[in-house]
């Protein structure tokens, strides 16, 4: 007399019922699997060259200062992404940077207002819907106690989320820096990006990640 339990089509239906038991498992398992986690970009200080006058050109573009246009520098466009911990990005969020001339100088009392008048040496804009931002300026230099750095400062109306420094990856001199020195390893490299060769200029791109 066969064997019924092991006749083909019992077999067939003990694959199906196993592959359906099975199946949602794995589903399940490969959904349970966490995204990767994203880490808040470190803030740092402002420093003490914050405009205490802002120009009155504060658009996107530094290399041009109302109507002069400053030819100092390596020219450089610095973009990324406003997003939040979830990826989401912080629609009307407010972006500034401020930096120094190719000279070293701010256009600031504190340091003698002879920063070149036709670098404008402080931009402002506002992200677009998907996040994004970007600036014309100039690759930054070093001076006296400080590697090459830009600040920046994100804001959300009257809340300010971030204030941080943005560093070049590679320069020789962030390794002598007190500030870059001081965060950790996964910290630097969250603020430490390469200015690469573009078509018009350097191009970096530095994504930010704020609690909002």
């Amino acid at each position: 007399m066969p064997d019924v339990a092991s006749s083909p089509r019992r077999l067939v239906l003990r694959a199906a019922a196993a592959t359906a038991v099975a199946a949602p498992a794995l589903w399940l398992g490969a959904r349970a699997q966490p995204a990767a986690a994203r880490r808040l970009t470190p803030a740092q200080t402002e420093g003490p060259f914050y405009p205490d006058r802002l120009p009155a050109d504060q658009d996107g573009d530094l290399l041009r200062n109302g109507t002069l246009r400053y030819g100092g520098g390596q020219p450089a466009w610095v973009e990324g992404r406003v997003s939040d911990l979830d990826g989401r990005p912080v629609a009307g969020a407010q972006v500034e940077i401020w930096q120094c001339d190719e000279g070293g100088r701010y256009h600031h009392s504190g340091d003698g207002n002879r920063a070149d008048p036709a670098f404008q040496g402080f931009g402002r804009v506002t992200v677009r819907a998907d996040g994004a931002w970007r600036f014309r300026t100039i690759r930054p230099v070093p001076y006296t106690g400080r590697t090459p750095h830009i600040h920046f400062k994100v804001k959300l109306g009257a809340r300010e989320l971030l204030t941080t420094q943005l560093y070049v990856e590679g320069d020789a001199g962030n390794a002598r820096d007190g500030l870059w020195h001081r965060l950790s390893a996964e910290d630097r490299a969250a603020v430490t990006v390469p200015f690469v060769p573009g078509s018009d200029g350097l191009q970096a791109r530095f994504p930010i990640v704020v609690a909002a």
